[in-house]
């Protein structure tokens, strides 16, 4: 579960924020990932809560902006946006496409913090 090391690395940038901004307590933390980036929401709130116990972010709020696969076909000179990744054009079933979104990696968007 890489969940509980993204949540460390988290952890740790949310006290070097705070050393360096002076706030006390974080309130929600807004992150954003791609939606192939294969982490489990559910999990990453998971290894929040039980991580963030006796540290600035304890009881805050994780909201998430996943982000959708988006495809570019060659032959069709279009980017869509696709539930599944295929490789395959879902409008002219073509093979000449490239992937343009959804695998971002975990980002911090926002904190709201005290």
């Amino acid at each position: 579960m890489h969940e509980l090391s993204l949540i460390q690395s988290l952890l740790d940038i949310i006290e070097d924020y705070a050393q360096k901004r002076h706030f006390k307590k974080v309130n929600t933390v807004k992150l954003s990932f791609g939606k192939l980036s294969s982490i489990e929401p559910k999990c990453l709130e998971f290894a929040f809560e039980a991580q963030s116990k006796e540290t600035k972010a304890q009881g805050a709020t994780l909201e998430f902006d996943i982000l959708p696969i988006v495809i570019y076909c060659i032959s069709c000179e279009k980017e869509m946006k696709v539930d599944a990744y295929t490789a395959t054009c879902p409008q002219c079933k073509g093979e000449d496409v490239i992937m343009v979104g959804g695998a971002q990696e975990l980002k911090i968007i926002e904190l709201d913090v005290d």
